[in-house]
């Protein structure tokens, strides 16, 4: 029995609007890391300079999700940036997959689902480079 009906026309555009949530997400983080490098890195235990380098990487890797720009490699380094705070929360902060406070890594890893999906479809139809 089909609940629906075939919806799978509707993958490009929702893929299309994943990779703009995805963007949006990284971009917005990666400007706070740069411009309040000195801030942000306190508050996760880093460098400034190491701030500054991940700031401009969830930037960069924003951009290409966003406009299907090197899609698989920016989703690539989007879920390296991803593994890298999951490994942080759990090793160093001992933070559990809830967390306290939305502070868990549940939300880390369901952004590296969502690259992995943009990887395996590279992005989807509406992108600028294949």
């Amino acid at each position: 029995m089909k609940l629906f009906v075939d919806l799978s026309r509707f993958v490009p555009a929702t893929l299309l609007f994943m990779r703009l949530m995805i963007g949006a997400i990284f971009i917005s983080s990666g400007w706070s890391h740069t411009t309040h490098a000195e801030e942000r890195a306190k508050s996760i235990g880093m460098s400034k300079g190491f701030t500054l380098f991940l700031g401009v990487a969830e930037v960069a890797g924003g951009l290409g999700v966003v406009f299907g720009v090197f899609t698989q490699l920016a989703a690539l380094g989007l879920i390296l940036v991803m593994l890298g705070a999951i490994y942080k929360k759990i090793a160093v902060w001992h933070t559990g997959f809830w967390g306290e406070n939305e502070s868990g890594w549940h939300y880390d890893l369901m952004l590296v689902i969502m690259n992995l999906v943009i990887i395996a479809t590279n992005g989807g139809p509406y992108v600028l480079t294949k």
